[in-house]
């Protein structure tokens, strides 16, 4: 069995490449050679004080060619010790046989799937897909968007928004290495009207953007929400949510938001009116109106497997990367 560590992992997996691979893998569900189930959602407890701890995500798929399943702890509390949020593996194995063929970094996995799909999103659905891009919060995801926005989309400039300034200001470092510009901003409102793409990365159980009955988001805009993926978690103001479903277009990766997504559970959406991203890839003219473009992602199995065929085939190709 090949072992990839997280370097070696993001080496397979270009964001340009991964984001067709999205594509390839919507197709896949369309015509029902890729399956995959809910993912458990387990809640990890101290049995002793009663106190929630992180939670266990654990999410298989399997197509024709081969069989994944991705353990994932999510501790978002791990930042404050300097210990990371995320851990886990994706394990690779044969759908015929069982038998085991390759173990990648898991985090690697999640945080590239997920700005890939963002990408993705953004390239189909967004008005102005160039730019700027304002990035709210400044960790893995944050990067991983950062970079995939940059590679992906040739994005020149960037604006970032964090709680914690010194890691705004290390994201910004990352992206000079990029040949990227990135601002660090000090407040999110005033900035709103510069920028084109706005993508949100925090697990926050508050709206990080601003939420106003009187505020009208551009026709011309693109929301991400990308951190939140539980319904005690919210980055995205109610206002905006209503605003996308009612008059503009709101895209889902996946139905699971409808009992994950607390963004849009607090906004009390008519689910009739949003669209899951197969659905308005095949018929994009049914969903697409004049308003604010919302795009709200929680994350789904098959994500995971397109990121595991794409490595595959690098692997195949290039042999076994570099440590």
């Amino acid at each position: 069995m090949i072992t990839l560590d997280a370097h070696q992992t993001a080496q397979l997996l270009p964001y340009p490449q991964l984001a067709d691979g999205i594509e390839a893998m919507l197709m896949e569900m369309r015509s029902g050679t890729a399956r995959a189930p809910e993912r458990l959602h387990f809640p990890l407890t101290d049995p002793e004080r009663g106190r929630r701890g992180g939670v266990l995500l654990v999410m298989p798929a399997v197509n024709r060619d081969v069989a994944m399943t991705k353990h994932i702890t999510v501790h978002p509390e791990n930042c404050r010790a300097g210990k990371p949020s995320i851990i886990g593996e994706v394990m690779v194995f044969d759908p015929h046989t069982g038998e085991r063929q390759m173990l990648l970094d898991g985090p690697t996995v999640t945080g590239r799937r997920t700005a890939a799909v963002t990408l993705f999103a953004a390239r189909k659905f967004a008005p102005r897909p160039k730019g700027p891009v304002l990035i709210v919060g400044a960790g893995v995801q944050a990067k991983a968007h950062l970079e995939a926005f940059a590679a992906g989309m040739g994005t020149r400039h960037f604006m970032i928004f964090s709680r914690s300034p010194e890691r705004a200001h290390a994201l910004a470092q990352h992206a000079a290495t990029l040949g990227v510009e990135a601002t660090v901003v000090d407040a999110i409102e005033p900035v709103l009207s510069t920028v084109s793409i706005v993508i949100t990365a925090t697990t926050s159980s508050e709206p990080v953007l601003p939420d106003s009955d009187a505020m009208r988001w551009r026709d011309d805009i693109f929301v991400a929400g990308v951190g939140a993926f539980r319904p005690d978690m919210r980055e995205l103001p109610p206002q905006l949510c209503r605003d996308a479903a009612v008059r503009g277009t709101l895209v889902v990766d996946t139905w699971e938001v409808k009992h994950e997504a607390g963004d849009l559970l607090h906004a009390a959406i008519d689910w009739a009116r949003a669209a899951p991203l197969m659905d308005a890839i095949i018929t994009p003219d049914r969903y697409r109106a004049s308003g604010p473009v919302l795009f709200k992602s929680v994350g789904y199995a098959l994500w995971d497997l397109a990121a595991v065929l794409c490595a595959r085939a690098n692997l195949a190709r290039d042999g076994m990367p570099a440590s």
